[in-house]
């Protein structure tokens, strides 16, 4: 039962189903949700506009203006061109956050000094002009003021500083400046309710900011950095930065809100919600990244128009084209900047991602994972786990792929309508994976464990394996020649091996065996030979037993003439059928003839089991066990009744018993009520207290030598196989005996015991049976031993706090691990459990 369980349709599709649902944030998944996110962006089709134009510092303006970075002079001199030409808006990637110097400004400005303040130049004719020419040369040489000058002017440039991103672990070394303060965002809305629940933007933890005198001329600044996905791509636009307590917009917002004649306080920021940037709603995730719709290139040209910077400047473009225009301004020449992963590109520059953020913030084009997509996600995810555990094991292969085929097609289908139509994102490429692989993998384990089982059995002919068979005959391993019989089709031929073979089981007196050969047979032609009354034969000898060992020992069981079997005896018992294995032997359920007492015999052929030269010593043992046990008489204890040998076996009969060991009540779904516990402990604790006043330690009390009958509540200890005198004539320290679970420490340590390491025992035993639990466990031998030997067991309160607190220190103390603190008599133990069970009652 429990093999088919584990190979069962259904319990696969419940792994696989269980794996792919820990299994969904893991990095591989996630790149197939955003892979199958990319392909839905490039299908979707929306107009950017012509709002936006790019100018690029590409190589061929890298080759004629001179090599990067240029002077910043360079740069206010197209920053003079646009704002001529009207430009709307002109938004610069380059980050102007050290000052540029040139070498001889520092030597004019020591001459203008000198000049300055020498009277007697000054007296000279011509000394206005030269102050003119210094004058002129501080203007001409000092690039940041020509650059402040023109961005000034122009009133309409937003320029970009880059942040550190990071979680703060303080406050910062020093406040931003001025400049960069007055960009922060004021109207911040559910700022408390965000913070609560983690919904906050990405915090930085450093600002690089523009030069002053740069940075005080620009009509605005925002932050330009990107947040990589789990696959490095950039999908999405961090529109907001956490800067400590401080909110800073992105470049891209910055140059939309300028767009619109906006100012910062026009920004309105919905933590954890969105952004409202006038009357244009932007929907982001909890962080406030704006999921950017990136536009698809047409019929060759690219989203955006792309000039060159050389173009621009040396007048080939003409300006004018820029009117009214958003205009970017950002490297695209090789070794300047990263290019970045998205999903129409594998390599977009900044510049045009830039372009495609603000489009998507003005057009309101974005893509948005709505807050009840989690639920969707999962309800699909549950959908597709039902089928392959409930519906996929029933169907056959054709009608099962059509059905999955149809279900993967949905789920495709539904992603690809929700984000081309409605400009919605839910991550359904986990479902569709665990669709595909679930059904991959459980068509592969029905055919490895059925089709290629009919192909490897057809393969299998009858001949070779009645070859075989006869082969396994021959050399005495009757049970793999009866393995190859049945694999041969039924037949005649296969009938008279089957016999044959019956016939040598029956030789070695293996009758059950036989008595399974016949009965195959039957089902084939019961009318076969003589198969009716040797099948009979046969079970009657397989429910009776053979004395004495197969190595020729002699045996009194007999056929009778009419087929009939004679039982056999041992000693002035007759036997009348096995009942198990126990500890020392086989165990036979007997009868006295003479007085019809029913007993169990404990056998053993010792002449089989051990070597000549340890027989004397095991026979020394065995009787040991008779005479220990034959001296005990108590009404819990069970009664032996005789002991002897004969031919090779020894026996020991016993008082038959009509219950069953209490193993099976130390599982925590078959726990006994908690009084009929503490009511067999407190017998089992009579027993032993009674037998260690006879100087008998049982030294392997556990559940399974201790036995109970349900409806009279008799317990009886059984097998004191291992039990020893401790008499000082009799015992010798340094043997370890028992059950390591149950064992006391001093046991463990190969120490003398006496009758307290049983009382030990019964506390393991009592605390399994009270919570379902050992209370020392440990992955291997040596890591158990130690954990009962040094560490302290776990309090049975903590396991079920129902239980009584008396019950719970009774226990404690039953398994101190210093023999001297535990308590020195069963009967002591009895005492206080009965009190115990009167006070909870």
């Amino acid at each position: 039962m429990k093999k088919t369980f584990w190979k069962s349709d259904w319990f696969a599709g419940l792994v696989i189903s269980l794996l792919f649902l820990f299994a969904g944030g893991t990095a591989i998944l996630q790149s197939l949700e955003r892979k199958a996110y990319d392909l839905g962006v490039e299908a979707s089709s929306r107009n950017p506009g012509d709002k936006i134009a790019i100018i690029a510092i590409d190589d061929q303006s890298i080759a004629n203006i001179g090599r990067w970075p240029w002077s910043r002079e360079v740069h206010a001199k197209m920053i003079d061109l646009l704002a001529g030409a009207h430009a709307k808006v002109i938004g610069n990637t380059v980050f102007f956050i050290e000052p540029q110097i040139d070498p001889g400004l520092s030597y004019i400005n020591k001459l203008a000094e000198v000049v300055a303040n020498a009277p007697e130049i000054s007296a000279l004719p011509q000394s206005a002009e030269l102050n003119s020419i210094l004058k002129d040369a501080q203007a001409n040489l000092n690039t940041d003021a020509t650059l402040a000058a023109s961005i000034k002017a122009a009133d309409s440039v937003v320029i970009a500083m880059p942040f550190v991103v990071g979680e703060p672990r303080g406050n910062p070394d020093k406040p931003l400046p001025d400049y960069v303060l007055k960009n922060g965002l004021s109207k911040i809305i559910d700022k408390v309710g965000a913070e609560e629940s983690g919904l906050l933007p990405l915090p930085t933890i450093n600002a690089l900011s523009p030069v002053a005198i740069i940075g005080e001329s620009a009509a605005a600044i925002g932050h330009l950095n990107a947040n990589p996905d789990v696959d490095g791509a950039i999908r999405s636009e961090p529109l907001v930065l956490a800067y400590y307590d401080q909110f800073y917009p992105s470049l891209s917002l910055q140059i939309a809100a300028k767009y619109l004649n906006l100012k910062d306080t026009d920004i309105q920021v919905k933590l954890g919600e969105g952004i409202k940037l006038g009357k244009l709603n932007i929907a982001t995730d909890g962080f406030l990244q704006m999921n950017t719709f990136f536009y698809a290139n047409h019929d060759g040209h690219t989203a955006f128009p792309i000039d060159s910077f050389y173009d621009v400047i040396s007048g080939k473009i003409p300006v004018e084209k820029y009117k009214d225009k958003i205009v970017l301004i950002g490297a695209t020449a090789g070794g300047i900047g990263d290019s970045q992963v998205t999903p129409i590109s594998s390599s977009m520059t900044p510049i045009e991602t830039l372009a495609h953020s603000v489009a998507s913030i003005l057009n309101e084009d974005f893509f948005v994972a709505p807050s009840w997509a989690f639920w969707v996600e999962k309800t699909a995810w549950l959908l597709i786990s039902l089928y392959l555990i409930l519906l996929l094991p029933r169907l056959k292969a054709g009608m099962a792929a059509g059905i999955t085929a149809a279900l993967f097609a949905l789920l495709v289908a539904t992603h690809f309508y929700l984000m081309t139509q409605q400009a919605l994102w839910l991550q359904l490429m986990i479902p569709a994976t665990l669709l595909v692989v679930g059904h991959a993998l459980l068509t592969t384990k029905r055919f490895l464990m059925t089709e290629r089982g009919k192909e490897k059995s057809e393969a299998d002919s009858a001949e070779s394996n009645r070859n075989l068979a006869l082969m396994f005959q021959s050399q005495g391993q009757l049970d793999m020649a009866f393995d190859r019989l049945r694999k041969c089709p039924m037949e005649e031929s296969v009938m008279d091996a089957l016999y044959s073979l019956a016939l040598d089981f029956e030789r070695k007196r293996q009758f059950n065996k036989a008595e399974n050969v016949f009965a195959y047979m039957a089902e084939y032609n019961p009318k076969y030979k003589d198969l009716e009354q040797r099948l009979s034969r046969s079970r009657a000898m397989a429910e009776t037993v053979i004395l004495g060992g197969t190595g020729g020992g002699r045996t009194n069981t007999s056929i009778l003439q009419d087929g009939s079997v004679e039982k056999p005896m041992l000693g002035r018992y007759q036997i009348e059928k096995e009942l198990g294995k126990g500890a020392m032997g086989v165990v036979y359920l007997g009868k006295d003839p003479k007085i019809g007492r029913v007993v169990a015999i404990k056998t053993m052929a010792l002449a089989e089991e051990f070597e000549p030269d340890e027989l004397e010593e095991v026979k020394e043992r065995f009787f040991r066990e008779a005479e220990t046990a034959g001296r005990l008489n108590h009404p819990n204890i069970v009664t032996m009744y005789d002991a002897g040998e004969e031919h090779d076996l020894a026996f020991i009969a016993m008082e038959f018993l009509k219950g069953k060991d209490l193993a099976p009540y130390t599982k925590p779904d078959n726990l006994l009520p908690l009084l009929k516990v503490m009511d067999i402990v407190a017998k089992t604790a009579d027993a032993l207290d009674y037998a260690h006043t006879q100087n008998v330690v049982h030294r392997d009390i556990k559940p399974a030598n201790i036995m109970y009958e349900l409806e009279t509540s008799s317990v009886k200890v059984t097998d004191f196989g291992i039990a020893r005198i401790t008499d000082s004539s009799k015992t010798k320290t340094g043997m370890v005996l028992g059950t390591p679970s149950y064992m006391s420490p001093e046991q463990l340590a190969g120490k003398k015991v006496d009758g307290r390491s049983d009382l030990f025992s019964l506390g393991v035993m009592l605390y399994q049976m009270a919570t379902g639990q050992l209370p020392f466990k440990g992955d291997s031998m040596a890591a158990l031993m130690y954990k009962i030997a040094n560490e302290p067991h776990e309090s049975v309160k903590t396991l079920n706090p129902e239980l009584p607190q008396c019950l719970s220190d009774i226990i404690d103390k039953m398994l101190d691990k210093d023999m001297d603190k535990r308590y020195p008599r069963g009967a002591e133990i009895a005492a206080e459990i009965r009190q115990c069970m009167n006070e909870a009652g």
